[in-house]
């Protein structure tokens, strides 16, 4: 068994970050992870940094200004220095809003995904593959608090204490199946597309939760749920708590589809929580029964942008290339995201090349698919 780094170094200070610079220039290999307390807040804040090689772990206080991240920049642009994360690309967006992109990425969870292993989660590999026991009942605590208490303090150095040596034999598992290739392609997708966070509710996406209505009950479940979406996004932002809390999707997509007219029939919706119904019920109330007024007399209109439609035969292309993959992963004994992941395979129905040129410039491809999959595929997509 390796020896692990004992104990971690907390840094809230800029001397204290020149030692992380200097020890994380040296490393030849390096462990990340980052704590937001998005579970607890309207706006996350990026409360930690955990950083550590063989030899030290790093507890990088990132609520303090005087740790700049960006300070950090050169040792995390080489790409030849490995970073291990495990699930990274959350971790990645809140780095890369402070300046910190990460060049050498392997992210162990996406390792093992496409290995193929029934468990992916970190304490579930600590303990198959390292004998280490990793307490999990941390993970919703508010990361903000200052001074962190102590089994926070643990539980998240441990979170990279045995990463650089859980990265190390998954990287070799990956070598020995023959898909180091394909996970390293995957990586630098992740890399790549480590945007900022977007902004706060653009993601909603309408659900209702009654199948079988019709155009005109649609369109006014759809009209409540835009307002209660922008209502909750209000009432979060004053309360400073995830607007999810206030009113999850679920709850919108009950009160959407079947609209309450009183607060009896409000409190007894599926997924509305009481505290809700106590504070925000008559204005939630109030909402509804104006689109329900303009909706009984015909002058509801609801603009709803359509996801792009697409075309039969870049459906046809899909279908085709997903059957490939199942049968080549079937030979290869591998899961079907190493022969093409599901960008590619939306990638290449949609804008398919035509020669071998062309498919070889597609991005994370790889020469290894190039190799041995090229023609097969541009006959798929011929065809």
């Amino acid at each position: 068994m390796p020896d692990f780094p004992q104990g971690a170094v907390d840094v809230s200070s800029a001397e204290d970050l020149k030692r992380v610079v200097q020890s994380a220039s040296s490393a030849r290999e390096l462990a990340v992870d980052a704590e937001a307390d998005a579970l607890h807040a309207f706006r996350p804040r990026l409360c930690f940094v955990q950083i550590a090689t063989d030899r030290e772990v790093f507890l990088l206080d990132t609520l303090v200004p005087e740790v700049r991240l960006s300070e950090l920049g050169a040792a995390f642009a080489e790409a030849e220095k490995a970073k291990y994360f495990h699930a990274a690309a959350g971790d990645l967006q809140y780095l890369a809003e402070r300046g910190l992109r990460v060049r050498g990425l392997f992210d162990t969870h996406r390792a093992v995904t496409l290995l193929g292993w029934p468990k992916v989660g970190l304490a579930d590999l600590a303990r198959e593959r390292l004998q280490v026991e990793l307490p999990k009942e941390h993970q919703q605590a508010d990361f903000s608090i200052r001074p962190l208490p102590e089994e926070l303090r643990r539980y998240i150095a441990d979170d990279v204490r045995y990463l650089c040596e859980l990265g190390r034999q998954i990287r070799e598992e990956c070598r020995k199946a023959d898909i180091l290739e394909e996970v390293e392609l995957d990586c630098r997708r992740l890399e790549d597309e480590a945007l900022s966070r977007p902004e706060i509710g653009t993601e909603y996406r309408v659900k209702l939760s009654r199948p079988g209505l019709s155009a005109s009950e649609r369109a006014l479940g759809t009209a409540v749920a835009l307002r209660l979406h922008q209502l909750r996004l209000k009432w979060a932002e004053a309360a400073d708590v995830p607007f999810g809390r206030m009113l999850s999707n679920a709850a919108i997509g009950e009160l959407a589809s079947n609209p309450p007219e009183n607060m009896r029939q409000l409190a007894k919706t599926p997924h509305v929580r009481g505290k809700l119904v106590r504070e925000h019920g008559e204005e939630l109330l109030a909402a509804i029964a104006e689109l329900l007024a303009r909706w009984r007399k015909g002058e509801l209109r609801v603009e709803v942008p359509e996801a792009k439609r697409m075309d039969s035969a870049q459906r046809r292309r899909g279908e085709a290339l997903r059957a490939f993959r199942a049968a080549k992963a079937a030979e290869r004994k591998v899961t079907p995201s190493v022969v093409l992941s599901n960008p590619l395979v939306s990638d290449l129905a949609r804008s398919p090349p035509t020669n071998l040129d062309e498919l070889a410039r597609v991005p994370y491809l790889g020469e290894k698919r190039l190799r041995l999959y090229g023609r097969d595929i541009l006959r798929i997509l011929g065809g």
